[in-house]
């Protein structure tokens, strides 16, 4: 028999293994090194290094410690290795893989019927001693499929033999089969039957020794599990295994499959955890039976009978043909006791999402109805349920993928200075890439060093490879982070974030599919992802197919208050004193909610999900959009109940402990989902918990009131606030009699812009004595140009430019004074100087890294999305520069602190005046105007009459 096998080595570590199994003791230890270099000039304060570790290897004879290595796993091999060399052993020359593989495979299959095999604790030891208590003539026959599923070393050699085991299970049996000739003398099979026994019998001593007995309990073992059919038109079935006592299980699940005996029964691969044993039965076909029988059959011309089972298939990335059970039982390697699980529906629709992304992340925070996975990755610390590494290693491991590869580059960084050289402006610019790059997860360890000096920043490269070795996506995001596990966490979910939507979107065109992974930095290699996503793609096509047509009844609806850039926007009834205050974003927020599926008129109600608490960070969708949409309504204390469509139909089933009953309900009623939410508690972002603990009333509010006090002095009718993002000024401003008749607010933030308008249309509609006769909400960026924004006699801009980049912060500020020309500009940001007494630390400079704890108390920005902080003397030379460009003049002052103490105001303000007119010819006119913004909410006086459910 002429096959080409390829020849694998096995590492140290894994020949110590086969040397010594469990005599070999390796003990790992952290070493701890300080850094040489300090990252800041004059801090006097040792960072903290790379984590290094170092491994001792204790052996019968002697004892070896290894090298000092970056990784754990390092140190165990190196350790390993130098056993090796110490016994006189050369890995390279000696390894056992050099075996041919034919031979081994005869070898390993020899072992496996030795007396001192059954007495081991091994899955395969306990299908042998089960075997033993079979009646007649199967007593002691073991299925040829069974060693190739249950003993991992027969099932590589296969592989060596026929790469095409790894899809094709049963191709492992001819292997196997025509091995057995050659172990004469030890091992024979049944006549017609893909089954194997030890020719002589085991001795009495060696069968009493390995506790073959009657089970004391008479009561059979009762499992439950599921029965897949090969048409996607029938339905998944629930079964029970009914498992005597003294019986062998296969030949139950036999009978299930309506097969003669166990030797036809075919295991695929273990699906989800290593530690379980589920896994999908099926039937041989009698040819199929025939030809693994054959002595001339050719291995690649194997001709399988019957329907290939698509949703089996998807499971385990193994063919199966005909109809599937799915069960959880076997023999473990921690108990000699045959180990049982239910598989209910349930289990199976949670296996099925778990397969998406989203439902990974649902199912990591078991909220299935109200997490989703987050749009961005902010910080570790407000992270909640799976990484995103996490979830995409999971993901590759579940569709038969390679491992995901992670590239880091670090990038050191300098001070750059686009003001003088005296300035010393703190803002990190690349300067170069270093050309070392750490792949395939090295240095990525948790315990690894985070950095490679202070003066360091990372980007992450992401590869996804098929088994094959074929690249199907390649991320490289042009984002760079100061953590070298944030550049990783955060390149990992823009993957995430293209494979769930084209989840949702299966039947995505190709030109839509590449341009929405050009979006997010992804080059895809089309032909090799539709080819390994192929069955997926047609499985949950059938999946959300049979959920169409579920739709919110309109009387479920809520009223309507307002309506947003033509959009209507249902509100939720909500219960309980308002306090005023909402939450914000990157706030965490803890509710109570509960999720009911309620068919139409009320009859049915079926609670599904409920939690006590649940936290969250506001504003990276790490909610569904509809709940996120409410609890940014809402206050401490307040509850609120609202109804939605139904999702696929599979997250439903999912959640539900009796898919079936629910199935035929849903199938036989219009349905929907209910929710009731209590926000339980609010903690507020960084900077506002920061800023609130020094100051009464709270900083943001302070800035508010000097806003308000320069505006009635100045005695304006129009004002518009750039970046008003959840309105708070142009609230409170309605509080204070002024001579304001028109509001204008311009934000980037769709649901900023939603709470802005809520507030604003009922505080406006209640009031009758307020001057203000027009209000307005644009959604556009505040750094280009739109006529509608020009000539107010005043504009605001509160701890806004911080949240650009610092050319866009000096791009708005040419902007506003050059084009929209406000007669009075009110400018405020933070002082990164105040920010060593707000976080009670040595002031240091802004380079170093903000979450880690093991620096020293280092001075951080306010807030993670902060992108640069100015120094008085920074944003004095900023402000100054600008006003004199565009003939303004400028004052300076702050709140909170003082400007005559040291560091100043906590808060710095510019209030830039109009020194002269321009000439009408000067200004934009209609001619040359543009209107890039999208009016959000309109709001006038007359509409004070008019009910807001019935505007258009």
């Amino acid at each position: 028999m002429e096959i080409g096998v390829k020849k694998t080595v096995f590492s140290p570590k894994a020949i110590i293994h086969q040397k010594f199994g469990n005599k070999a003791c390796y003990k790992v230890e952290e070493v701890k090194e300080e850094s040489a270099q300090n990252g800041c000039p004059g801090l006097a304060i040792p960072q903290k290094g790379p984590f290094l570790f170092r491994c001792r290897l204790e052996l019968p004879e002697f004892t070896v410690v290894s090298d000092i290595c970056r990784k754990k796993k390092d140190a165990e091999q190196s350790a390993a290795h130098l056993a090796l060399k110490k016994l006189g052993n050369n890995p390279a020359d000696e390894n056992p893989s050099e075996k041919d593989p034919c031979d081994a495979l005869i070898d390993r299959i020899k072992y496996l019927f030795t007396d001192e095999f059954l007495s081991s604790l091994h899955p395969l030891s306990g299908h042998l001693r089960a075997a033993l208590q079979r009646k007649g003539g199967l007593y002691g026959l073991i299925p040829a499929s069974v060693i190739a599923a249950c003993d991992t070393k027969t099932s590589n050699l296969c592989k060596l033999l026929n790469t095409e085991v790894e899809s094709k299970p049963f191709l492992a049996l001819s292997s196997i089969m025509r091995a057995i000739p050659r172990l004469s003398g030890s091992v024979v099979t049944s006549k017609g039957q893909l089954s194997i026994q030890k020719q002589n019998p085991y001795p009495t001593e060696i069968i009493e020794s390995s506790d073959i007995q009657q089970s004391g309990s008479p009561e059979n073992i009762l499992v439950k599990a599921i029965q897949i059919p090969a048409s996607l038109d029938e339905t998944i079935q629930p079964v029970t295994l009914d498992i005597s006592s003294s019986g062998y299980y296969l030949d139950v699940i036999a009978q299930k499959l309506g097969v003669t005996d166990a030797s036809k029964v075919l295991l695929s691969r273990i699906i989800g955890k290593a530690s379980s044993e589920t896994r999908l039965y099926f039937a041989a076909s009698e040819s199929l039976v025939m030809e693994l029988l054959s002595d001339h059959a050719n291995l690649k011309d194997f001709h399988v009978e019957g329907l290939l089972n698509a949703r089996a298939n998807y499971f385990c990335g193994q063919e199966i043909y005909g109809d599937a059970i799915m069960a959880s039982v076997g023999y473990t390697w921690r108990s000699k006791e045959l180990f049982h699980e239910d598989v209910s529906l349930q289990s199976y629709y949670r296996m099925l999402i778990s397969k998406i992304p989203s439902g990974n992340y649902k199912m990591s925070r078991e909220a299935i109805f109200a997490a989703e996975l987050p749009s961005v990755f902010t910080t570790k610390t407000n992270w909640r349920g799976s990484f995103p590494r996490e979830i995409l290693c999971t993901f590759c491991r579940q569709h038969q993928l390679s491992e995901p590869i992670f590239s880091t580059t670090s990038i050191p960084l300098k001070a750059s200075c686009k003001l003088p050289r005296s300035q010393k402006k703190l803002k990190v610019t690349v300067a170069a890439e270093l050309a070392t790059e750490y792949t395939d997860g090295r240095s990525l360890n948790a315990g690894d060093g985070e950095t490679v000096g202070l003066e360091s920043s990372f980007r992450c490269k992401v590869k996804v490879f098929s088994k094959g070795q074929d690249l199907i996506i390649e991320c490289s995001p042009k984002e760079i982070y100061k953590k070298q596990t944030d550049a990783i966490q955060s390149a990992s979910l823009k993957v995430l974030s293209w494979l769930n939507a084209y989840f949702k979107d299966l039947g995505m065109p190709l030109e839509k599919l590449n341009c929405s992974a050009d979006a997010l930095d992804i080059s895809l290699s089309s032909e090799n992802f539709l080819k390994e996503f192929a069955l997926c793609q047609s499985l949950h096509n059938v999946q959300q197919s049979r959920c169409q047509g579920s739709k919110l009844p309109e009387s479920k609806s809520t009223n309507m208050e307002y309506t947003l850039s033509g959009q209507d926007v249902c509100l939720p009834n909500i219960e309980g004193s308002y306090s005023g205050v909402c939450p914000s974003n990157g706030s965490l927020l803890c509710i109570s909610y509960s999720v009911s599926l309620v068919t139409e008129g009320g009859h049915t109600k079926e609670l599904i999900e409920s939690k006590d608490e649940f936290e969250f960070e506001i504003g990276n969708g790490t909610v569904v959009s509809t709940l996120e949409g409410v609890v940014t309504q809402m206050s401490v204390g307040q509850c609120a109940h609202f109804n939605m469509n139904l999702p696929p139909q599979e997250f439903i089933l999912a959640a539900v402990d009796d898919p079936a009953r629910i199935l035929s309900l849903l199938s036989s009623e219009v349905c929907f989902l209910e929710y009731h939410v209590t926000l339980l508690r609010v903690t507020e972002p960084p900077e506002e918990r920061m800023e609130q603990a020094l100051f009464s009333p709270p900083l943001s509010k302070q800035r508010v009131e000097y806003a308000v006090q320069h505006i009635k002095k100045s005695s304006a009718t129009t004002l518009v606030d750039f970046g008003c993002g959840s309105g708070s000024l142009l609230d409170s401003l309605l509080d204070y009699p002024t001579s304001l008749e028109k509001i204008v607010g311009a934000d980037l933030s769709k649901k900023s812009l939603s709470r802005a308008a809520k507030i604003l249309h009922t505080k406006l509609s209640a009031k009758s004595d307020t001057g203000i006769k027009s209000a307005i909400l644009y959604d556009g960026s505040i750094t280009e140009f739109d006529s509608r924004l020009c000539g107010f006699d005043i504009g605001t801009c509160l701890e806004v430019i911080e949240h650009m980049e610092e050319e866009q912060a000096c791009l708005f500020g040419d902007i506003a004074l050059s084009y929209f020309r406000p007669k009075v500009l009110i400018v405020s940001t933070p002082n990164y100087e105040y920010n060593v007494i707000l976080q009670g630390s040595s002031p240091t400079t802004q380079e170093e890294d903000p979450d880690e704890k093991s620096q020293s108390q280092s001075c951080k920005f306010r807030n993670h999305d902060h992108k640069f902080e100015w120094t008085r003397e920074q944003f004095n030379h900023w402000a100054s520069d600008l006003a004199k460009r565009h003939h303004y003049s400028v004052e300076f002052s702050g709140v909170g602190g003082s400007g005559d103490v040291e560091p100043g105001f906590a808060s710095q303000i510019a209030v830039f005046k109009q020194e002269s007119r321009l000439d009408e010819d000067d200004l934009p006119t209609q001619e040359n105007s543009s209107e890039h913004c999208k009016v959000i909410w309109e709001w006038n006086c007359d509409d004070r009459s008019v009910p807001s459910s019935t505007r258009n």
